[in-house]
């Protein structure tokens, strides 16, 4: 009894994710259902508070591989930025097609289905929170919330929760931190059309047409969390449009500059360090 209730929940899930297929299909032009379904992502293990699975793909290292960095890819923490979406599918269907095992890719494309899918697409989640506000804040920052209602004037596309990581969606973010101890983090964004980076690692100056442009953090987001508290370098590229996807040189382009820079920094000082820290945090 227990085989066939473990089945059948199985089955659910992937039924609910070829639901989400579906409508992701029907709100982005640039993503089919086909697309969708053809990267034949991983049995949900986290939702958004509206209950729509949050997509999840692992692409592992070779087994052979003593040393293999750990890339957290993530696009769509806010619903309105359709490109961060959809360029990041066009990367896991490169990825789906020519991945060597040489690194550990782990992504969730779509973090805010909730947001995406709404008539009138939000930044915020379900639950009107800005999800890159939502997590934890270092100790010597001032807190999300006090920043939102001095610093924001209350912005109600900012506001951060009552309190870290209230959130299903932002939650699954941390849980996959803690889970994999991410070598870097990579998040795609949009409209700036820059190449941000939180990190002590020397960052790129440029992913194809991005060029680098360090902003520094806001309390609550991911790059100050994972760079402040978790010492993990946070990329963020700002794509230059959000409703407007790049050209498809311009999408090679960037892809084959950040894999360039992770060869690069894999061999370079910098990088060892971050990975013997990582392999001892694992022991």
């Amino acid at each position: 009894m227990l085989l066939m209730s473990v089945t059948a929940e199985t089955v659910a899930k992937e039924l609910s994710v070829d639901q989400l297929c579906k409508k992701i299909g029907a709100k982005l032009s640039s993503v089919s259902v086909k697309e969708c379904r053809a990267l034949k992502f991983n049995t949900p293990r986290f939702y958004s508070v509206n209950g729509l699975p949050l997509l999840e793909k692992h692409y592992s290292a070779g087994k052979n591989r003593k040393y293999a960095p750990k890339i957290l890819f993530i696009g769509g923490i806010h619903g309105d930025e359709y490109s961060s979406v959809s360029v990041t599918f066009k990367w896991l269907k490169t990825l789906n097609k020519y991945h060597s095992g040489a690194y550990d890719w782990h992504f969730l494309p779509l973090v805010n289905p909730d947001g995406l899918l709404k008539k009138k697409s939000t930044r915020v989640n379900a639950r009107a929170i800005d999800l890159n506000r939502n997590f934890k804040t270092a100790n010597n920052h001032i807190a999300a919330i006090d920043h939102w209602n001095v610093k924001t004037k209350q912005r109600a596309r900012y506001f951060p929760g009552k309190k870290p990581l209230s959130e299903p969606e932002s939650n699954a973010i941390h849980q996959l931190i803690e889970e994999l101890q991410p070598t870097v983090i990579v998040s795609v964004h949009a409209p700036h059309g820059i190449l941000d980076f939180d990190g002590k690692v020397r960052p790129p100056q440029r992913l194809g047409p991005l060029k680098l442009r360090q902003l520094g953090t806001y309390p609550g987001s991911l790059g100050n969390y994972g760079y402040h508290i978790k010492n993990i370098p946070v990329m963020t590229i700002e794509l230059r449009h959000a409703g407007i996807m790049p050209k498809k040189k311009e999408i090679s382009a960037m892809w084959v500059d950040l894999v360039r820079w992770i060869k690069v920094k894999t061999k370079s000082k910098e990088i060892a360090v971050l990975l013997d820290h990582q392999q001892t945090n694992e022991q």
